[in-house]
């Protein structure tokens, strides 16, 4: 049984503190929850662990307002330490086994993969939900490998956790993945790179919506 709901991984959006100019990433997050995002994943690759551990606090609580499952970025240690829903690893970060046995039974964890047998030892792990990417080409990560649609789809039929597809979806291309399986989309510049973060999250709300039903 997933510790995570389908329906809240329709619109994950992950934070980067590249578009802040004059606002805080708080005033961000909410704008994003406002407009419609379903889950909020904390990535921070730069800043020191205090920083780190208080953002994460005040990111939670308003993830707890707006009834959002909130997950950290590979930091397992400031996730068990703020008891926040759970955490997402690469497959160069924590093995989901071991993440698990830190975490405990009834927390979220998500693992990135790029093929099926990646997939399948990540489920058969204890994964709850994998990201499957970069499905288009990405500026956002140095390392990201491109994922065809078609091994996107492959891997969808062949776990039983859901799959959420990432890297360089926009709303303009994100009909594409109609038909692929997945349970919806994670994103970082399509909502944070916007000049307006809830009217872009709104917008491509609807649109995944409408694709992941076509």
């Amino acid at each position: 049984m997933s510790n995570v709901k389908k329906e809240d991984l329709l619109l994950y959006a992950v934070t980067d503190r590249h578009w802040l100019s004059d606002e805080t990433l708080y005033d961000q997050v909410e704008k994003a929850l406002k407009g419609g995002a379903t889950f909020i994943q904390l990535r921070e690759k730069n800043l020191d662990d205090e920083s780190f551990y208080k953002e994460a606090v005040e990111i939670q609580a308003l993830c707890k307002k707006y009834h959002v499952p909130f997950v950290i970025n590979d930091n397992v240690d400031i996730a068990v330490k703020i008891n926040a829903d759970g955490v997402h690893v690469g497959q160069s970060d924590m093995e989901a086994l071991d993440v698990r046995a830190k975490l405990g039974s009834d927390k979220i964890i998500g693992v990135s993969a790029q093929t099926v047998e990646q997939a399948l030892l990540a489920e058969k792990h204890g994964a709850d939900y994998l990201g499957v990417g970069a499905v288009f080409p990405t500026g956002s990560k140095d390392d990201a490998d491109d994922v065809s649609h078609e091994t996107l789809k492959a891997i969808c039929d062949a776990v039983n956790i859901p799959v959420i597809a990432i890297g360089g979806i926009t709303y303009d291309n994100v009909t594409e993945l109609s038909g692929t399986g997945i349970v919806g989309i994670a994103v970082i510049s399509a909502i944070f790179g916007a000049g307006d973060i809830e009217k872009a999250a709104r917008d491509l709300k609807i649109k995944t919506k409408q694709a992941l039903l076509s």
